[in-house]
């Protein structure tokens, strides 16, 4: 999905007022000799920064590209008839085109370097000028001696935001030019400072305002800082919070079930006190509002309980993170399997090993840990990339029963020896078909064949993944002993809890669309999904711009952005949350009520993962996607989208079906009632089907993560 738009219209630039998509200019490119109305990168606009973030239009507040500046070369922009050249910022600006004079002064006769006025000829142009120090603009030295320090903007870089993470609000970082550009200088660019480089920084990161900017970056490098998350909730209150069962919470009674393997069970549990719980661990249960076993929970329980390894499947938001922490814990409390993990320094043996994709992902593993840990002597520990290595192995030294973290960062600490797998009694592959998706297994097949992982059968192994393909089920051969396989519910289809609109919207009336649904929504919690990063900021800086509160994530911000972000949109301060794939497998955020496809996904797996952040543990859902018929993708993914709508009974628009009748398919994977089967044969099975009416649920298929790359 390209983000420019070269199209003619009344944008202004990168900024300003603002009408359309973000065009570089007003008319196309470089003005023509004379014509005062061809704008370039930003024709009497506030460019990179006004209105982004800056209280008023007129305001020079906002440096960016060029506040209330002619840009790129508007004013002439370099025609003959004009020698004012626009410059890159400034009043009038020096340098950019003009004749063939001076570039400092425009003047004949002489060039630059024996200018006399020593400076161009416009007010505090932007790239144009002189050649003095370009951190305070005068003669005599270089940037590097600067005694100055530094460029004059104020504020942070980062994307603005009270908190560092929004587009534009008051206080904090810049934002897109809010509170002044990010400076220039060449110091640290943690800090911002002279005198020492980012690996010697004593302030270990950038300010409380936000972030250090990004001018001392080279071009395409990641922002990087040192952070330390904040500390875990302490309340009861906070900590029990989940997601409260819905009005369709007695529907799960009626999914189907299979059940298959060696000594399988029979039958599952009904509720809780049939579970053999610890009993601290169930007390917490009760804490947590679990009145009854969802399907997954009804059969993993008992299993794991039992001692065997299991390898599970069940339908988006059913509980799934419960069912293997509830009897791991037990486990633990009464084996008492807590002293390799009691602290002291040195190593720590942990009991349980819990490996998942992405940050978020094993972040709400481990504060679930924690709150089914409470007031046992069981302690979880959370590791993961984009945060401070020091603070987690001071977190690890504390004591650590339960590790939960990605691929790369358990290895990187076990490699240390911060951590010895040689005590491990439970080890959970939680998502494993979106890390094989994501390039994890040489990481997976690291973790578990060597630094003295206990062999399978002298561990307990559980694996959970959406979808169980061939390279999945060998996996669990390799990795599993004898294990018993769960099937909860249709693998590949979509949750009938939730209501599924598609309109036929092209790429140049999506955002007008996307207002008119958020006008509709009021201040419902809404996760709109785009296939970019840069998509998403843009699409977000917009929508704060015209004052609907957004905040997007991604790969690419930073990792304290990206918590702020979804700590935002769970508490309300940001009710829209505008997310890549990221967002779109495993995350459980209460109370979204409506999910938009602003750009359709490249497969229908991906589309039932994404839509499967609403509708949860019974509750009702909205989901909304826009099909753009002009897009390859999105027609190729019509074939798949019809048949998803129709099994979860769901309204087919007429327009749909045509299209699909004569596209290519994206290779929906469902077809068969459960959608997985175990492949290993004379497995005797367990069903347990009470006629679900036809509707499907569950879900299944590739990751599609998009160009979210990097989430470990």
């Amino acid at each position: 999905m390209s983000d420019w738009s070269d199209d003619e219209g009344t944008t202004n630039g990168f900024g300003g007022t603002t009408n359309g998509n973000f065009n570089f200019g007003r008319g196309r490119g470089m003005a023509k000799g004379g014509d005062d109305s061809q704008g370039g990168f930003g024709s009497k606009s506030s460019g990179f920064g006004s209105k982004f973030g800056s209280r008023d239009e007129n305001s020079n507040e906002s440096g960016g590209f060029g506040s209330r500046s002619n840009g790129f070369g508007s004013r002439g922009a370099g025609g003959d008839d004009e020698p004012r050249g626009g410059g890159f910022g400034g009043k009038r600006g020096g340098g950019g085109g003009g004749s063939s004079g001076c570039y400092k002064c425009g003047g004949e006769g002489h060039i630059a370097r024996d200018c006399p006025d020593a400076g161009g000829s416009g007010g505090g142009g932007g790239g144009g000028g002189s050649r003095a120090c370009f951190k305070c603009g005068e003669e005599g030295h270089f940037s590097r001696e600067c005694p100055n320090g530094g460029s004059s903007g104020g504020g942070g870089g980062g994307f603005g935001g009270s908190r560092g993470g929004g587009f534009g609000s008051s206080g904090g970082g810049g934002g897109f030019g809010g509170g002044g550009g990010s400076g220039g200088g060449k110091g640290c660019f943690k800090c911002g400072e002279e005198g020492h480089f980012s690996r010697e920084c004593p302030n270990g990161g950038g300010d409380s305002g936000g972030n250090p900017g990004d001018s001392n970056r080279g071009d395409g490098e990641k922002k990087t800082e040192i952070y330390v998350p904040p500390p875990p909730p302490e309340s009861e209150e906070e900590m029990f919070q989940s997601i409260t069962a819905g009005i369709n919470f007695d529907k799960y009674e009626s999914i189907p079930v299979e059940v298959s393997g060696t000594n399988a069970p029979k039958n599952g549990i009904l509720n809780f006190d049939q579970a053999d719980l610890s009993e601290t661990v169930r007390s917490n249960v009760r804490k947590a509002k679990y009145d009854r076993p969802t399907p997954i929970q009804k059969w993993a329980i008992p299993i794991v309980l039992s001692g065997k390894d299991l390898m599970g499947c069940a339908q988006t938001g059913s509980g799934k993170t419960a069912a293997f922490l509830l009897p791991v814990l037990t486990g633990i409390i009464k084996n008492d399997l807590i002293e390799g993990g009691s602290g002291f320094g040195g190593p720590q043996y942990p009991a349980a090993i819990i490996v998942g994709p992405t940050r978020e992902l094993v972040n709400q593993i481990y504060l679930e840990a924690r709150k089914f840990a409470s007031s046992t002597c069981v302690r979880p520990v959370v590791v993961y990339g984009g945060t401070s290595v020091g603070y987690q192995a001071r977190e690890l030294e504390k004591g650590a029963h339960v590790v939960v973290g990605t691929p790369g960062r358990l290895l990187d600490f076990i490699g240390k020896g911060k951590i010895n797998l040689s005590k491990v009694k439970y080890l959970i592959l939680d998502e494993a078909d979106r890390m094989l998706d994501m390039g994890f297994e040489p990481e997976i097949r690291k973790l578990v064949t060597t630094f003295d992982m206990p062999e399978k059968g002298q561990r307990q192994t559980l694996m959970f993944s959406a979808t169980f393909a061939a390279e999945i089920q060998q996996l669990a051969k390799e990795f599993l002993s004898e294990y018993v396989f769960v099937t909860v519910g249709r693998v590949g289809g979509a949750n009938s809890d939730i209501t599924q609109e598609v309109h036929q919207v092209t790429k140049y009336e999506k955002r007008e669309k996307l207002v008119e649904i958020l006008n509709q929504a009021g201040t419902d919690r809404t996760l709109v999904f785009l296939e970019t990063k840069r998509s998403a900021d843009f699409l977000a800086a917009y929508l704060s711009q015209e004052q609907y509160p957004a905040t997007s994530i991604h790969g690419d911000r930073l990792q304290r952005e990206r918590e702020e972000a979804l700590l935002d949109f769970k508490t309300g301060r940001a009710p829209i949350l505008i997310a890549t794939s990221v967002a779109a497998r495993g995350l459980d955020i209460p109370g979204v009520k409506h999910v938009i496809n602003y750009d359709l996904p490249s497969g229908i797996d991906e589309y039932v993962h994404r839509i499967g952040r609403t509708g949860r543990c019974g509750n009702l859902g909205k989901a909304t996607s826009f099909f753009d018929p002009d897009v390859n993708q999105d027609k190729e993914l019509a074939r798949s989208l019809v048949k998803t709508l129709g099994d979860a009974q769901q309204v087919v628009p007429p327009w749909l079906e045509e299209i699909a009748e004569g596209a290519i398919s994206s290779g929906f994977q469902g077809g068969d009632r459960f959608g997985a089967k175990d492949t290993r044969r004379g497995m005797r099975k367990t069903t347990e089907d009470a006629g679900f009416g036809g509707s499907s649920n569950g879900f299944g298929g590739d990751a599609g993560g998009g160009d979210d790359e990097d989430w470990d």
